[in-house]
């Protein structure tokens, strides 16, 4: 297909198309004159993971880049792969190390985690950017004097591996593991607005049930 087409397919402005082109974001295109290029459908979907990435993730255009260099590079492998990609995106703040509170929190994950028998986030949990934001979160809940040990903790661990299992068979359903990785990627940017807004309206169901009138 021609940009214009390209455009018109996947919703974004030609110049924006040209502009991810520039930055590297998408792979040039086939040369076929001096002055065009041809476009297929691996451009297309890589476009549409750009624009998860930078206009729904929020994602800074040199940290897309990033993910973008893990989903391509088919020297890792599949854990690798989808771990450096998904470890890309933003998180949260990191752990206040002065904070008092931080080190409670992070006994507090460790054990969740063996309580969850989740070995292998214990044996990354150092560089664990995720890891690292459970800590903030935990100890953020223990300043402010909120329920946050392990008994607390551990229902909403238990839905997220029941999650866990959804997304991977989801991501599995996509033929190769290039397009794999860029399912996960693009999943985990879409669909976490998609959990806290079920969240939000899950909490107003059973606050009617339990505060109103109950229909």
């Amino acid at each position: 297909m021609r940009l214009a087409e390209l455009s018109e397919r996947s919703g974004v402005s030609t110049a924006t198309i040209k502009y991810y082109l520039r930055e590297r974001l998408l792979p040039a295109g086939r040369r076929i004159t001096a002055t065009q290029s041809a476009y297929d459908e691996e451009h297309l979907r890589r476009l549409r993971l750009v624009r998860a990435l930078i206009q729904v993730g929020r994602m800074p255009v040199s940290t897309a880049r990033e993910v973008l260099a893990a989903v391509d590079d088919d020297s890792l492998d599949q854990l690798s792969r989808l771990g450096v990609a998904v470890a890309a995106l933003p998180h949260g703040p990191e752990p206040d190390e002065s904070s008092p509170s931080t080190a409670v929190a992070r006994r507090t994950a460790t054990g969740l985690l063996r309580r969850c028998g989740w070995h292998f986030n214990l044996e990354i949990a150092d560089s664990s950017r995720a890891f690292g934001m459970l800590v903030t979160a935990i100890a953020t809940l223990h300043h402010l004097g909120y329920a946050c040990d392990t008994g607390h903790l551990l229902p909403y661990a238990q839905r997220a591996a029941q999650l866990a299992v959804v997304d991977l068979d989801l991501v599995e359903e996509f033929a190769t593991p290039a397009e794999q990785v860029e399912a996960a990627v693009a999943l985990t940017v879409l669909y976490e607005p998609v959990l806290l807004s079920l969240r939000r309206l899950a909490e107003a169901e059973e606050s009617n049930k339990r505060y109103g009138s109950g229909s």
